[in-house]
């Protein structure tokens, strides 16, 4: 590595990811100096994060929200905006090197871009940044100097594992997930789960958007899809495998039927410090995996009766085209409308569905040909998010 610190911009700091990032960067300043830093609304604890580690700038989503960042760290000469065009345009200047998308949803996919069009590297948390736009992603990475790490557990546990490894020996990857808080839940058990039953993760401390996503397993499905892009392996050669201790975080099967595993505490900043410092390991980022934690390791096939999101990662793949940016928009719309306790869990299935039929289907998108799918998506899916509420 550089002896000089690596300058780097983090897109989403107050968020799980983000604030595990921040640890990161608290713990070396040798490695690492934080030049730009973003939050969606969580205004105070961005002006914390600032007026500790001194940015160049500091951006929060929220317009309205401005005015009370500006008080607190203009004094401290650390420049202030707002806004998502101000969040896509604060990635692109000479002085980063990495941006670490850590941002929730759609609203990554942008300043990702950008980044990726000045050359930017890339140490993704934001899965949707794939999931919605793989193929432009791709397109767009083959032309530029950018590389990109992926901060998932489950992609970072992939690349390492193939660290060394021929493509052609690779039969199929392995995507481990916990099952989430219903694993053991029958179907109707889940039709009726409660938000707080959702939120009960059995292994994980993540936002709560995700959270009902990994209860749904739609996570699974969008992980599915972003390994496709990351390691242009075809989608019937990508598998899900429960794996109730969150141990092993993915596993590679080759042509000769070994399988080669990552395993690790489950503890994000593993693979984010794995990402930050190019494929290169810090030592003491976590506590060591003991044998006696190895001691029992299940593994199961996943019920996509139960957990049908799971089905969605192959519609996607196989219909291409805008198809998994009108499921993103459509999950992310239904899920706020459960975390606001409108709809019941069920629903957010049904929701996604129903705005895929609706949705005109697009086969080869340019990038505004995905911002139109995903605001017209999201108004079909508010306007069935209506016609359900309880």
């Amino acid at each position: 590595m550089s002896s000089e610190p690596k300058r780097i911009a983090l897109l989403g700091a107050t968020g799980s990811i983000g604030r595990q990032t921040i640890d990161i960067i608290r713990r070396h300043p040798e490695l690492y100096r934080l030049v730009v830093v973003s939050a969606g609304s969580r205004v105070d604890d961005l002006a914390s994060i600032a007026a500790e580690f001194r940015p160049r700038l500091a951006v929060i989503g929220n317009a309205e929200l401005l005015p009370r960042l500006k008080s607190a760290l203009e004094p401290l000469g650390i420049a202030c905006a707002a806004g998502a065009e101000a969040l896509a345009d604060s990635v692109v200047a000479d002085d980063i090197d990495m941006v670490v998308t850590a941002t929730v949803g759609y609203s990554g996919l942008e300043p990702t871009i950008n980044a990726i069009r000045a050359g930017k590297d890339i140490a993704l948390a934001n899965k949707e940044t794939l999931v919605v736009a793989g193929d432009l992603v791709n397109a767009l990475l083959a032309d530029s100097p950018s590389r990109l790490y992926p901060i998932d557990s489950e992609h970072s546990a992939i690349a390492q594992c193939l660290e060394g490894e021929k493509p052609e020996h690779v039969r199929r990857l392995l995507i481990t997930a916990s099952g989430g808080p219903f694993r053991t839940w029958t179907r109707e058990q889940i039709a009726s789960a409660t938000l707080a039953d959702a939120l009960r993760h059995p292994n994980w401390n993540m936002g709560r958007k995700i959270t009902i996503d990994s209860a749904t397993m739609l996570n699974k499905a969008f992980e599915i899809i972003e390994a496709h892009h990351l390691f242009g392996i075809e989608s019937d050669r990508i598998d899900a495998v429960v794996h109730p201790q969150s141990i092993v975080h993915s596993m590679i099967e080759f042509t000769d039927g070994a399988i080669k595993a990552q395993l690790g505490v489950p503890d994000m900043r593993l693979p984010i410090a794995y990402a930050m410092g190019y494929n290169n390991r810090l030592a003491g980022v976590s506590e060591p995996l003991t044998l006696e934690a190895m001691s029992t390791l299940t593994f199961e096939r996943p019920d996509t009766e139960r957990f049908p999101c799971l089905t969605l990662a192959r519609t996607a793949l196989e219909r291409r085209g805008n198809t998994a940016c009108i499921i993103n928009a459509a999950n992310e719309i239904a899920v706020a409308a459960f975390l606001a306790e409108e709809i019941g869990f069920n629903d957010i299935y049904d929701i996604i569905v129903d705005t895929l039929e609706a949705m005109p289907y697009i086969a080869n998108p340019a990038y505004a040909d995905y911002v139109a799918s995903n605001a017209e998506a999201r108004t079909r899916a508010a306007e069935m998010v209506d016609k359900t509420k309880k």
